[in-house]
């Protein structure tokens, strides 16, 4: 078990509970393999039905399968969908998303910052339901029209969570007129700000795409070094091949010292036998695991 730094706001009395859920998240390991499900909602049927997606992911229940066979994963999306297929799949840890919004619509006219649900629904739905809910999820936005009262919103959850032995993943994007948001200055920026706000955990953009990847990772410290003790998660990012998702998980990890990675549509748009060996490849990568014995694509490396 990798060491865990307790949080000052977690109570004394909710460290063993903060500890377990923080196990359970990052399989031990202290690196975190983040499946992310909240595209239901952020990008609508997008991402789950068309030409180059896989049949299978035009139901919600895909998502399940796949991180109830992925060792070491942890699932992220909203409530209602874990209501709904939760107790078919109790063996998977969950992270509850509290606010989102669709892509219908111009991003300036969206309010994300109201959560859907306080944490307190989520402690109770927790001990109702029986699930492995770990902890709680957010997306602040920075430099968008709503930034202060995102910030509030983010800072309260998180504090709450904690109090609750919860952990908290913020998903921290700049977003505004003039604002690059892969520039890695600006997302080392919002990294310092969630580690202010005291997230366990930041889900963050990475500039994908570069003619020198390695190059990239190296400049990429300056995040992680700007995050502190708040730890650094890569989106997964546009449609890339297995080879690129598994090298560019690596150079992160290994030389910028990222730890691990959030993936959608990468990987919940194939197959269900091809995204197993696909998520089970990364989950070795990102915990660590020698194990050769399943059939899977670190041959190509």
């Amino acid at each position: 078990m990798a060491e865990i730094k307790i949080p000052s706001s977690v109570p004394s009395l909710k460290v063993a509970e903060y500890k377990r859920n923080y196990k359970l998240a990052t399989a031990g390991t202290g690196k975190l393999f983040l499946i992310a499900g909240d595209q239901k909602i952020e990008h609508l049927n997008d991402d789950f039905f068309g030409k180059e997606i896989d049949k299978e992911d035009a139901n919600p229940e895909h998502l399940f399968k796949i991180a109830a066979e992925t060792k070491g994963a942890m699932f992220a999306t909203h409530l209602g969908l874990i209501a709904q297929y939760g107790a078919d799949y109790r063996q998977i840890p969950y992270l509850v998303k509290l606010n989102g919004k669709t892509n219908i619509g111009t991003d300036e006219e969206k309010n994300s910052s109201k959560c859907w649900w306080k944490v307190e629904d989520i402690v109770n739905f927790k001990k109702d339901s029986g699930l492995k809910i770990v902890g709680i999820g957010y997306t602040l936005y920075l430099g968008g029209k709503y930034e202060a009262k995102m910030l509030a919103a983010a800072a309260k959850a998180i504090n709450q969570a904690h109090r609750n032995g919860l952990i908290a993943v913020l998903w921290v994007y700049p977003r505004g007129n003039n604002i690059k948001e892969e520039d890695i200055h600006t997302i080392a920026g919002g990294a310092g700000v969630a580690a202010c706000l005291d997230a366990d955990f930041a889900k963050v953009k990475y500039p994908y795409g570069s003619k020198n990847n390695k190059l990239t990772a190296e400049k990429f410290k300056e995040v992680v070094l700007a995050a502190g003790r708040t730890k650094i998660i890569c989106v997964g990012g546009d449609k890339r091949t297995t080879k690129e998702i598994l090298a560019t998980t690596k150079e992160q990890m290994a030389i910028a010292k990222t730890s691990g990675i959030a993936i959608g549509r990468n990987l919940h748009q194939r197959p269900l036998a091809e995204a197993l060996r696909l998520s089970r490849d990364l989950s070795k990568i990102i915990h660590n695991d020698t194990d050769k014995k399943s059939n899977s694509f670190l041959g190509l490396f």
